[in-house]
């Protein structure tokens, strides 16, 4: 059943003697709303001078259970968000931690059996104005099978001073599990859509010291995922493989899109997309 409209917990600690500032902020943090699988939250820090305000949605799955990824594999539900319009804000982004393939039977997953942090960043109409923001987070849980777990938030934020500590910990150390942006020892050097497109062909260069496969899950059209890489071949830090496209939806054109690709290399992962023309 979901849950309905949490009260607001503000979390107000001292921070002069932590950073030096002699003043006391203030951020929110919402009770925990819960089923049987597990339970969320949402954490956010009070808006900055430009009306960027930082948060995060924190899901908790129970022992055995898991939630899902932006894009979930076979079965499962995406982590979803949506906020008021009379909040006055709009979602700019909202980033997802580095997911794990987990494999039930012949189903694919993919998601995080452990407790995650979603960083988001929201824009307010008015930053000059107190924000009273309502939040809706729809999420799956799953065991097995998959629950469908909503939850009304209600958070109420005004710019402060200083910096509030505990929130600002559970925000940086969501954001330290992103995947990291290509860079000059690991990225994607080639891509192309070969045998008429039912094949898509890649080329990366691995970190150094990389010894496994890389693991790269590419996603293309909604609910459309490749997990299979063969004829993986290694010349140095240089790896190529070839992921077979399957089914897409009918009609589709490539042209123009992006697809995203994720690389977990060792203890290191990349994100960055493929624009086709």
């Amino acid at each position: 059943m979901p849950s309905r409209a949490p009260t607001v917990v503000a979390a107000c600690i001292t921070v002069g003697a932590v950073l030096g500032i002699a003043s006391m902020s203030c951020a929110e943090t919402t009770p925990w709303a819960s089923n049987e699988g597990g339970r969320m939250r949402i954490v956010a820090m009070p808006p900055e001078p430009d009306g960027t305000v930082r948060g995060a949605l924190q899901i908790e799955p129970k022992a055995g259970w898991i939630t899902y990824w932006k894009e979930p594999g076979d079965a499962g539900i995406p982590p979803q968000m949506v906020f008021s319009k009379a909040s006055g804000v709009t979602l700019s982004s909202m980033s997802y931690p580095v997911p794990k393939r987990i494999d039930n039977g012949k189903l694919r997953d993919i998601g995080y059996d452990h407790a995650v942090a979603l960083p988001f960043e929201l824009k307010m109409e008015d930053p000059g104005k107190p924000l009273n923001l309502g939040a809706s987070a729809f999420v799956g849980l799953c065991r097995n099978i998959c629950i469908p777990f909503q939850a009304e938030f209600s958070l109420q934020l005004g710019a402060v001073k200083g910096t509030p500590v505990e929130e600002a910990m559970i925000l940086n150390a969501a954001t330290s599990e992103l995947p990291e942006a290509p860079s000059d020892d690991f990225a994607v050097t080639h891509y192309a859509m070969t045998q008429g497109r039912d094949n898509l062909s890649l080329k990366l260069k691995l970190p150094p010291g990389s010894v496994v496969p890389p693991q790269v899950i590419v996603t293309g059209p909604q609910g459309h995922v490749l997990f299979d890489g063969v004829n993986g071949r290694r010349d140095g830090d240089a790896y190529a493989l070839d992921m077979p496209v399957g089914k897409l939806p009918k009609n589709y054109d490539i042209r123009g899109k992006r697809w995203g690709i994720l690389v977990i290399a060792g203890n290191r992962a990349m994100e960055t997309s493929l624009a086709f023309e």
